[in-house]
């Protein structure tokens, strides 16, 4: 059955994007009226995101207008900014309990419900975006990720991804492990609990518009949120005095579509093969439109407000490394699925890691120590 679906998938994206130029994909590109004489079947769609937020707001739009037009005005899908049908962090129980049939979030939120659920967002030292749909996809992950949510009566789905975040924004430089030490930062997760074991607060509970004032009254110290592309327009710029990298709490933190599993069966099988595919092809345009977005807004943060970046130190990175490990053998001794994922995702690092050693990372070390020797 997987490879009849994942058969279709190739089919139902070449037929749509096939034969049309090769644009992003654009909401208003896709609206379409229904020419279908009997009445259409109507989702609600909640998100943990504001209405239209580039990049994790729009994706919800987009996969909607793509699967009406996909099936001809036969699904219809109605999107609801965070707040608007339930407060953002409540769209995993509104799915589970049917009051909604869909949602856009990140896994990493229910770490309270399923602890194992947060390796299928990211989590620190990880894979990126690449590696992580590859394990999804081909590498048993989407496998064990439908075995943490079947008890919720939930189908999840991968639907986007930021690509690697930055480190984050502080109001005080961070140059050994210490500087951790009482800094209070809003970092979900478990990048939340590697703070922890540093000896900081982490704050999981602030959404992005609640950062700037956060930050700025001394609420907190230190706050990561996406990246440029989503960064820039909240301004933290204008309350944050250095901007950190790399974002080694979120190598390449990937979105979900959570689907009710009654209604998802309750669909025709095409209909169902097209969420599917729509699914797949906003995960992979969510990306796309990130890392230019994040170009662009890196750029701006650079040229026209001077903003600091810095790199984290080696002796920070390797004592955050240190806590994850720590953090992620307390939380498997605890859980047996916890662990179970835990020893799929492992096993999965350390392949990819050997192998992207001799490929990109390769290149990009060898080029360094090139221009370092010119």
């Amino acid at each position: 059955m997987v490879k009849v679906i994942k058969t279709c998938c190739l089919i139902g994206l070449f037929l749509l994007f096939g034969c049309q130029p090769h644009t992003p994909l654009q909401t208003n590109s896709l609206s379409q009226k229904s020419s279908v004489p009997y009445p259409a079947i109507e989702w609600r769609l909640a998100t943990s995101w504001p209405k239209n937020l580039p990049g994790l707001g729009m994706a919800p739009e987009r996969f909607a207008q793509l699967v009406k037009r996909m099936s001809n005005g036969r699904l219809v899908i109605t999107v609801y900014g965070a707040g608007e049908l339930m407060p953002s962090l409540s769209v995993f129980d509104g799915v589970s309990n049917g009051s909604i049939e869909m949602a856009h979030s990140s896994s990493f939120y229910w770490k309270g419900k399923a602890p194992a659920a947060q390796f299928f967002s990211s989590i620190p030292f990880g894979l990126n975006a690449q590696q992580m749909n590859a394990w999804l996809n081909y590498g048993g992950g989407m496998e064990l990720w439908e075995e943490v949510y079947q008890p919720f009566g939930i189908l999840p789905l991968a639907g986007g991804n930021t690509g690697m975040q930055m480190g984050g924004w502080f109001n005080k430089e961070i140059t050994a492990p210490e500087d951790f030490k009482g800094l209070k930062m809003r970092l979900p997760g478990l990048g939340g609990e590697v703070l922890k074991i540093l000896g900081g607060i982490p704050f999981d509970a602030l959404t992005g518009r609640e950062l700037y004032g956060a930050l700025q009254t001394g609420a907190i110290d230190a706050a990561e949120w996406v990246g440029p592309y989503n960064d820039l327009p909240l301004g933290l710029y204008q309350v944050a005095k250095y901007y950190y990298y790399p974002g080694w709490h979120e190598p390449g933190s990937t979105m979900e579509f959570l689907i009710n599993k009654q209604a998802f069966s309750a669909l025709p099988d095409d209909l169902k093969i097209i969420v599917k595919v729509a699914a797949k092809a906003i995960n992979q345009d969510m990306l796309d439109d990130y890392t230019q977005g994040h170009i662009t807004a890196m750029d701006v943060l650079l040229n026209e407000h001077a903003v600091q970046v810095k790199p984290f130190p080696q002796s920070v990175i390797r004592a955050l490394k240190q806590a994850r490990d720590d953090v992620l053998n307390n939380e498997a001794a605890k859980d047996p699925l916890f662990n179970k994922v835990l020893e799929s995702y492992m096993a999965n690092e350390k392949s990819v890691k050997r192998y992207f050693s001799y490929t990109e990372d390769a290149l990009n070390r060898l080029e360094l120590e090139a221009q370092q020797q010119q």
